[in-house]
């Protein structure tokens, strides 16, 4: 009887294995059986939402174990509240995280250290910008979710209208601000190349930009310049080859060809001038892409000019998923997946392709129609694609946001003609050192 009793309780245990197992297979691709909730936050953009929950609603149906739950805002309260957390310790598992805040985060220990993952489950060769997320040492703290990088936009109707040839990709500083010039028209239709030209009744720039990614960046990297050396912890700003590349912003500037700051004002936006046709050419990133095209502008795009060596430069911002360093380690393997479905999943990245809002960061993708033949306007996206051939980040650091609001600060003066460039430039590093020092040298 006794022997009866154990073999039944045997059987017993053997089927309620065998049915938790087969429970558990069928709901935890990774066998584990365990449930993780996972905080996903990222910044909201109205139009991308709905399209972001349907692809979380795809993981979710992928990876059964893993329930997501998101917090998002419009982008300038979601990185404010983020830092708040943060410094709590209790922001998401998981973010979205602008490009050019991802040192900022790995530096001050808040995002895990992406690279024996991305080493064991990602081949680089298939993907943009990863290493655009890499530190001097070697680490990666972040996986793009997709990238913005920076071409020249040209309305094809004014270049019709003026005569003049679209630009190309031989095209230096010197011939795009040559063109510029007789795009340049004043309030009597006169262009900037004529002797009675009136600079300040400016009504249509031949070139517009702002601020650093679509400003002066771009020119100074292309010039031979920058602002930070390799360690991104010394400034190069009082250099020749910068004082050579603001002297041809400045001069372009001061015959109206290019937007100042104080031209700037009159519209609501930076952005806007030349979506509404008051601009000839821009240096814009892939998403301004949708605002060309929402204005019903007749324009293209091509490579960013060569500077004086024949140097280019392209700048680059990732917009990427990082991972909280103080997630468990079951969350942290959860956020892993979501990235890896991201990155890894044409269908993924093909559905977010088509909102237009980003560059692919898969290469197969990004070199197929679903990108490179998306949406009604034919541009050539392409360029987008060639221009990583050159491309590079805004030298961001920790103190990103610091330093880069007293390069501005100081360029502006030489910009508005308050001060000549050497003063602009001397001043600018000293305030940037300064500020480098500050957090660095702690």
């Amino acid at each position: 009887m006794a022997r009866r009793f154990v073999s039944l309780t045997v059987s017993m245990m053997l089927v309620l294995f065998l049915f938790m197992t087969g429970c558990s297979s069928s709901a935890d691709p990774q066998g584990s059986g365990d449930q993780v909730e996972l905080k996903l936050g990222f910044y909201s953009s109205g139009a991308s939402d709905a399209k972001m929950q349907e692809l979380i609603d795809g993981f979710m149906k992928k990876h059964p174990n893993i329930k997501v739950t998101t917090e998002t805002a419009p982008y300038g309260q979601f990185f404010q509240k983020l830092d708040t957390r943060i410094a709590a310790g209790n922001a998401p598992d998981l973010w979205l995280s602008d490009g050019v805040l991802v040192a900022k985060y790995a530096e001050r220990g808040a995002i895990k250290d992406l690279t024996e993952w991305i080493d064991k489950d990602l081949n680089k060769e298939d993907y943009y910008g990863l290493d655009f997320n890499k530190d001097a040492e070697g680490r990666y703290w972040a996986v793009p979710q997709g990238i913005q990088i920076g071409v020249l936009f040209y309305n094809k109707d004014l270049f019709d209208q003026a005569g003049v040839s679209y630009p190309t990709e031989d095209w230096t500083y010197d011939d795009l601000k040559k063109a510029a010039a007789k795009l340049t028209l004043d309030s009597k239709g006169k262009n900037a190349d004529d002797p009675k030209f009136d600079g300040k009744s400016v009504s249509q720039f031949g070139l517009t930009f702002f601020s650093i990614t679509e400003g002066w960046f771009p020119v100074m990297k292309a010039y031979g310049g920058g602002v930070l050396d390799p360690t991104m912890k010394k400034s190069i700003i009082d250099s020749p080859e910068n004082r050579q590349a603001v002297e041809w912003m400045v001069d372009g500037m001061k015959r109206g060809i290019i937007t100042d700051p104080s031209d700037l004002k009159s519209f609501k936006s930076p952005m806007e001038v030349f979506p509404s046709k008051s601009a000839a050419m821009w240096f814009g990133i892939y998403a301004r892409v949708l605002a060309a095209n929402e204005s019903g502008l007749n324009h293209d795009v091509t490579l960013l000019p060569k500077g004086p060596s024949g140097k280019r430069f392209a700048p680059v911002i990732a917009n990427s998923w990082v991972i909280n360093n103080k997630a468990d380690d079951a969350k942290a393997k959860a956020a892993w997946e979501w990235i890896k479905y991201w990155v890894t999943e044409d269908e993924v990245q093909s559905e977010w392709a088509v909102l237009g809002e980003a560059v692919p960061v898969k290469k197969s993708v990004a070199n197929s129609d679903a990108f490179l033949n998306s949406g009604n306007k034919k541009i050539n996206k392409q360029a987008f694609l060639d221009s990583f051939e050159f491309a590079g980040t805004l030298d961001t650091n920790a103190v990103w946001n610091e330093w880069v609001q007293v390069f501005g600060d100081n360029v502006d003066r030489a910009f508005l003609g308050e001060v000549p460039v050497n003063k602009a430039l001397g001043e600018a590093d000293r305030g940037v050192q300064k500020t480098l020092d500050q957090f660095y040298q702690k």
